[in-house]
């Protein structure tokens, strides 16, 4: 019998041992997984590498350009910051040797002179031409000031006219109306021949009198008279593929020469509404390219900035007279802004204006003090891509190719 008790008491304690055993097993099971589970646990995927370097900001690649459709957006989305500003030079090039190394470093444009043209045959031109654009990573606006009368760049050469372009005012005198389309197609079709694809205007200023600086150099001083003008010769050299530029916004009027040092129009806003905006106007509706702003201080519209550098003579020119195409400054070596700036570059200050096109002498300074502007976030790099684009669909406009 006590055998008996004995074997029954070690099967309960066996039993009860084995019990407590898979009680313990079945509270540590769900433990690994619950750890995984955890909000504090660090995944491989999701920790973030503070120390890493940033990776530096790198042309997209072709096949993500390849999905853009438009051409010019195309082109800008693989520029640099750098290829941007260089694009928003028109480099005043008064020496033609340093044409060629201009273009290889990226400029938008080349403003050419006399000197360019001055000794060379019809096929030395082209020569020229073709050399500068073979140079350039991107096609060239290559511009010159044929405005015929006092101002010729191409035609004073007799290899390449037998005669210099007569003034707009000649013209008109000599055989009315036709005789300024015809001449307008003429001057276009040597331009372009000659590897050009750029005349900076026609001129719309409207003088008060046979005594202002600009005079000569325009229609008329009756500003339906100049409307009439302008209309034909945008109109003319948009049909035969010729840029154009409106030059000088808002207009020169009575204002002293700008080369010379800083000028100053006093007029009222009236005088500008009637008068001297209808000639851009007119150059805007009929498909004008481009606006070339002057630098005379225009107090109506800004007392104490240059037109070329106001944001408010932009406004009126964007917003009040609906410009879409690109705005280019005057020469911005010119006395005027010299005397303003007191001889530093203004570039920057052009940009921020509103101008998509600088016109200087300094192109690697201009471009540089851009970009700079850009990295040290005075310039807001969204304002250099409106800018390009503009430039950008202006040359595919007169059949340029930009595509990489």
């Amino acid at each position: 019998m006590k055998k008996l008790l004995l074997l029954a008491l070690v099967f309960v304690v066996t039993a009860a041992f084995l019990l407590l055993g898979a009680a313990f097993t079945l509270q540590e099971e769900p433990l690994p997984a619950a750890a995984a589970e955890s909000p504090s646990a660090p995944s491989p995927v999701s920790v973030p590498t503070d120390t890493a370097e940033p990776a530096p900001t790198a042309k997209p690649a072709v096949e993500e350009l390849s999905g853009i459709d438009d051409p010019a957006e195309r082109r800008l989305a693989a520029m640099t910051t750098e290829e941007k500003a260089l694009q928003m030079i028109l480099y005043c090039c008064h020496k033609p040797e340093e044409a060629e190394e201009a273009a290889a470093e990226g400029v938008g444009g080349l403003c050419l002179f006399a000197n360019a043209f001055s000794g060379k045959s019809r096929d030395e031109v082209v020569a020229m031409t073709a050399a500068l654009q073979a140079a350039a990573p991107l096609p060239l606006l290559l511009a010159v000031d044929e405005e015929g009368g006092e101002v010729n760049r191409v035609s004073s050469n007799p290899a390449l006219r037998a005669q210099p372009f007569q003034a707009p005012r000649t013209l008109f005198r000599t055989g009315g109306w036709k005789k300024i389309t015809s001449d307008t197609v003429e001057k276009a079709r040597l331009l372009l021949d000659l590897g050009l694809n750029v005349n900076l205007g026609p001129v719309c200023d409207v003088p008060r009198s046979s005594l202002n600086y600009i005079y000569t150099r325009t229609f008329s001083g009756n500003a339906p008279e100049v409307v009439r003008y302008v209309e034909l010769v945008v109109r003319a050299m948009k049909e035969e593929g010729l840029g154009s530029t409106l030059k000088h916004f808002p207009g020169y009027g009575g204002s002293a020469d700008t080369h010379k040092g800083m000028a100053y129009d006093k007029r009222s806003r009236d005088a500008f509404d009637q008068g001297d905006l209808l000639p851009f106007e007119a150059g805007i509706r009929e498909g004008a390219d481009a606006v070339m702003v002057s630098h005379n201080i225009v107090l109506c519209m800004d007392g104490e900035l240059p037109a070329s550098l106001s944001p408010e003579v932009h406004r009126v020119l964007r917003e009040e007279l609906g410009f879409e195409g690109v705005v280019v400054t005057d020469d911005l070596s010119m006395g005027a802004i010299e005397q303003f700036t007191g001889g530093q570059n203004a570039a920057v200050q052009a940009v921020l204006a509103g101008n998509d096109l600088i016109c200087c002498g300094d192109y690697r300074g201009a471009a540089s003090a851009i970009a700079e502007a850009v990295r040290a976030g005075t310039l807001d790099e969204e304002q250099l891509d409106a800018s390009v684009l503009r430039i950008l669909r202006w040359k595919t406009a007169l059949g340029l190719d930009i595509s990489a």
